[in-house]
Parts: structure tokens; sequence; C-alpha cells
């Protein structure tokens, strides 16, 4: 029988069957207000809970993929400036975004508790912290878990997943009427016609305003 795991509250291997493999979903942005259910949910005071918190800080409120996420050292943000750069992102490429104040904020937060926890600027922004495990990177399967579990805890029936959180922030852009080309530059796409297909199947206002207009 094949071998599958998922990791626990602080990272360790757990066996458990997939859930998603081989499935594609539609993309379901959520909302501003899903968004903050979803953190409120997380807890406020364990270090799990707040380094949950800043994960989602920095997924919505920056943008970034996963792996770019847990990729970050601390020397990569600049919360004041609201600024988080990432180093290796898909296809190898680099660059500088920025950051929401509310997403600095829960990062601000976590990089407060880590300092209490044997992490320091060596270890990833996001790293394990329990004993024989200090500094090592958390695996993706355990924030993809993790997000699963509190999205069904906040009562959110859409699907939560950290790409979805990426999808959400571009969707939330294209709301606020932020240009194609600065949602291009926060989500670092190659092109902007990359950008323009993202944002129509995400919030095709154009089309969805010319149907509210018709008489029926």
């Amino acid at each position: 029988m094949r071998a599958f795991s998922v990791l626990s509250l602080h990272g360790a291997a757990m066996p458990t069957p997939p859930t998603n493999a081989g499935r594609k979903f539609v993309p379901e942005p959520l909302s501003r207000s899903e968004t903050d259910v979803l953190i409120k949910t997380a807890s406020n005071r364990s270090s799990s809970g707040i380094r949950l918190r800043a994960i989602i800080g920095v997924l919505y409120g920056a943008g970034v993929r996963l792996q770019e996420c847990l990729d970050l050292y601390s020397k990569d943000v600049e919360t004041q400036a609201g600024t988080v750069r990432v180093r290796d992102g898909k296809g190898g490429k680099y660059g500088t975004v920025g950051i929401t104040p509310r997403g600095a904020d829960l990062l601000d937060r976590w990089l407060d508790r880590r300092k209490t926890l044997g992490l320091n600027g060596r270890h990833p922004i996001f790293a394990q912290y329990t004993i024989g495990k200090v500094g090592e990177p958390l695996d993706p399967r355990y924030v993809r878990s993790a997000l699963a579990r509190l999205g069904a805890k906040a009562g959110i029936e859409k699907r939560v997943h950290p790409h979805g959180l990426r999808h959400s922030l571009a969707f939330q852009m294209a709301q606020d009427g932020d240009s194609t080309h600065e949602i291009r530059d926060q989500l670092r796409h190659t092109s902007l016609a990359i950008t323009d297909r993202y944002v129509r199947q995400l919030h095709p206002s154009e089309v969805i305003e010319t149907m509210r207009q018709k008489d029926w």
C-alpha cells in the first residue's frame, strides 16, 4: 500500500490519505470579510496560531506564492516600509512587492514571538520551533492542511488554500479599481496578458456592469 503523510500542528509527519490528488478546482477568491474571519479564527495566543496568522498576512497581504513565503528570511522584509523581497520566485525570478498594513502587523507579531522560540536571522521566518526541529523549514503540506482546517473551523464554504489567498488579493485589487499594471507588478506576472486573463477570470467587472444595465 502506498504511504502518504501530512504534518501535525508543529510539523511532524503523520500517515493519512491524500485528499486532492489530481483534482482541479475553480478559483474561489475570499472576500475581505471572509479573510478577516479566517484570521480571527486562528489563535492570537499560541505560537502556532500567531505564525499561521502571519502566513495568511503574507500570502494575502503580499500575494506571494506559498514556497516564496516559506523561503523568506527576516532580512527580506521591511514591515515599516511595507516591502517584501522575493529572492527565488517562480522561474528563478526575484523582485520586491508591497505588503498591506494589516499583513505587516500580523507579520510583526510573529517576528516578535519567534525571538522567544530560539529562532533568529539564520532561520527562515516561518521555521519550526519544536525540540529537535528548531529552525527547520515548514513543509508546504503543513500550511495547506492548516489552512484547510482553519477554513472549515471558520465556517467558510469556499476552498481555503495558499494560492487561493493570492487569487483573493488579485480579486480585491481589481475590486478596488487598481490598474492591471499594478496587479501585474504585485503578483510579478511575466506579462500584462497573463494578468489581464487572471483578472478577467476572477473579476470580469465590465461584463458584470453591462449585464446589470439590462432591462430584464
